[in-house]
């Protein structure tokens, strides 16, 4: 294995373990946290997180993890005779899936549809505060195994090679 390529590896297992740290943190505590308050304030609270989270470090650290995925995925071709390869492939793309297509394809919209709600105090928000909460949560402990089980594979990978 290239000193490239493994520095490519400590970063992705770097980013990866940080995003899904926060992945970790949401799906442990976070929401549980949220489901004990009252809804409109819990709505009110993951709005905000919504909003922030979009401006700060979380960004970054996602997507350049996402990049140096989609770099694995490459190089995981020009060294297909490596017995690394497809381990690597694989732990890159259930980064990309888990945690890329599933926040962009279902957390996404699912915060939109809580962002628009019009008075967080009404019977109707409350209910969908409760939807939000449960399958909001269930999906995030996906994205929470596909950040964290890639970063360990890779470190498995790198210590074998």
């Amino acid at each position: 294995m290239s000193t490239s390529l493994s520095v490519v590896m400590i970063l992705t297992i770097v980013g990866a373990g940080l995003v899904g740290g926060v992945f970790f943190a949401f799906s442990t505590f976070i929401m549980q946290s949220f489901g004990d308050i009252p809804a409109e304030q819990g709505i009110n609270a993951m709005n905000s997180i919504n909003v922030k989270i979009v401006r700060s470090a979380f960004m970054p650290a996602m997507f350049g993890t996402a990049a140096l995925c989609v770099a694995l995925i490459v190089w995981s071709f020009q060294v297909w005779d490596q017995k690394f390869a497809i381990p690597m492939l694989l732990c890159a793309a259930a980064y990309l899936a888990g945690v890329v297509f599933l926040t962009m394809g279902y957390h996404v919209p699912l915060n939109n549809a809580l962002a628009a709600v019009q008075d967080p105090a009404s019977a109707e928000a409350a209910a969908l505060w409760q939807d939000y909460l449960k399958n909001w949560t269930r999906w995030n402990h996906v994205r929470t195994l596909t950040s964290l089980l890639p970063a360990a594979g890779l470190a498995v990978i790198l210590w074998l090679n």
